[in-house]
């Protein structure tokens, strides 16, 4: 029924053994923006093909993840998590290896798969093996690892695509997932398992339901409302999706079987206002990576490693505010700590967008990407850490399931909304005056560093523009902080 739980007398060597794979499957969800004008090169293609290669991943990270959190219930989360980074160390082989852009779109969900499966372990882990007086700051590095992951990932595309070519964005990721395999089978405990039994209908409607609802928005950038993906409509292919999921809903709320999402998870308001808060944190961080890249590049001409440089000092700020905030958790009141970290993101976001000029200085953008490290060093720690503190060990699978999917389909609707955002500020701000789209613009400019003085400004503006979706999403996730409750002392279940 149960194996043998094997608890480490340090617990913080397993958390570290986790936090590189963790470290790395996240990094990959901001990587490639740093290098997506240099693959539209190499492999010909499209601006609407390479955003692919960012949300096909996206897609098969979000999709699964409600199920592998279970997994790691029923099996043992250190087993699923090293099963997870095999698959994704050698699709990581494999997109490194492609030469079509459909090959690596291709590649790149089964990247994501493998990335579903360790997601939920790591967060999973820290619930069951940190006692409740050291929860918060351990959960508080998870939250800060994922922080930094997000920021990091441009500035070590832009390294290697400079040093070595896109492919290497991928090929790094082999020597580290070799490492990761050997620290997390050295250091990771074995946990107790627990025989449930596994609600296929729920993985069905689940997947199906998300699937839909995503695929639809996301296409809805390269098409028309109402034009057709296939035989069906944009919003047929979402209306499925949303019937599906409420189908799920139903079926969680009435079968008296195992669900694969108790709903009663959802009875602790701190869970739930914390998944809303990251679901916007999760859109934001994938949303904004993209036209400060595209600016940076194409408008002012800058190689892949100045652009990513431009954010090093959100990365180092966030870096150092990170520990100290951790230790502040379990003491110090989350709605103050969240609060500042999403009031100083959506601001910062704001004033960017402000910013963005033909001939803006990198000076000038300085003090919003000093702001946006503090929002990243304040908003994970204590979101991740309230999420699931009051949670029973035996749901901590599926509240990190849960967790992480929110933060997930956050970024996956943050990349298509993105999209969508881009290509209406430029038609708005350029047309057709210039005889070619935005889109086209930026891609010839990918490839010879200069955009048209033409259409310069009116690109600058469009991305700066861009960045106030996510910065007003944000404040959503900033009034859902204010109303956290202190966490209650944990109860050992």
């Amino acid at each position: 029924m149960t194996s043998q739980t094997q608890l480490p007398a340090n617990p913080w060597r397993a958390l570290w053994a986790l936090c590189i794979g963790f470290f790395m499957i996240l990094v990959d969800s901001t990587i490639v923006t740093v290098a997506m004008p240099d693959i539209m090169t190499s492999l010909n293609a499209d601006i609407n093909a390479v955003v692919w290669v960012t949300s096909a991943y996206l897609l098969a990270y979000v999709v699964p993840l409600l199920i592998t959190g279970r997994l790691g219930d029923k099996f043992g989360p250190k087993r699923v998590y090293m099963v997870g980074l095999v698959i994704f160390t050698l699709a990581s082989l494999w997109c490194g290896l492609t030469m079509t852009v459909e090959a690596l779109i291709i590649a790149r969900v089964v990247q994501g798969l493998g990335a579903a499966a360790m997601t939920p372990q790591t967060m999973a882990v820290i619930t069951r093996i940190f006692p409740s007086d050291r929860r918060g700051a351990a959960m508080g590095m998870w939250g800060a690892v994922a922080g930094i992951a997000t920021l990091v990932g441009p500035i070590a595309g832009g390294l290697l695509v400079d040093g070595f070519g896109w492919e290497w964005i991928f090929f790094v990721n082999v020597p580290v997932g070799i490492v990761a395999l050997f620290m997390a089978w050295w250091l990771v405990p074995r946990l107790e398992t627990h025989s449930h039994s596994f609600d296929w209908l729920g993985v069905v409607l689940s997947a199906c339901g998300m699937f839909l609802v995503v695929y639809g928005i996301q296409q809805a950038h390269g098409v028309k409302w109402g034009a057709l993906i296939g035989p069906v409509t944009v919003p047929f292919v979402i209306g499925a999706g949303v019937l599906f999921l409420i189908a799920f809903v139903l079926w969680q709320r009435f079968t008296r079987a195992e669900v694969l999402v108790p709903l009663s998870i959802f009875r602790d308001r701190n869970f739930s206002l914390a998944s809303i808060a990251m679901t916007t944190v999760g859109f934001a961080i994938t949303a904004m990576m993209f036209p400060l890249m595209l600016w940076a590049q194409n408008v002012l001409g800058y190689s892949p490693t100045q652009s990513a440089l431009l954010l090093a000092p959100m990365a180092v700020l966030s870096g150092v505010l990170a520990p100290f905030v951790g230790k502040l958790v379990d003491s110090g009141n989350p709605r103050v700590l969240a609060g500042i970290g999403l009031g100083a993101f959506s601001i910062a976001l704001f004033w960017l967008g402000s910013l963005l000029e033909a001939d803006t200085s990198p000076w000038l953008v300085m003090p919003p990407v000093l702001l946006l490290g503090v929002a990243n060093g304040f908003m994970w720690a204590p979101i991740s850490s309230t999420a699931t503190r009051n949670l029973p060990l035996h749901y901590a699978g599926a509240g990190s399931g849960v967790y992480n999917t929110v933060r997930q389909v956050g970024a996956v609707l943050g990349s298509a909304a993105i999209a969508v955002a881009m290509e209406s500020r430029l038609a708005a701000n350029i047309g057709d005056s210039s005889g070619m789209s935005g889109a086209e613009a930026g891609a010839g400019s990918a490839a010879t560093g200069q955009m048209p003085e033409a259409i310069a400004t009116g690109f600058a503006h469009a991305m700066g523009q861009s960045l106030w979706v996510p910065a007003a999403l944000v404040l959503i996730g900033f009034v859902a902080v204010l109303f956290f409750e202190r966490p209650k002392p944990k109860v050992a279940s």
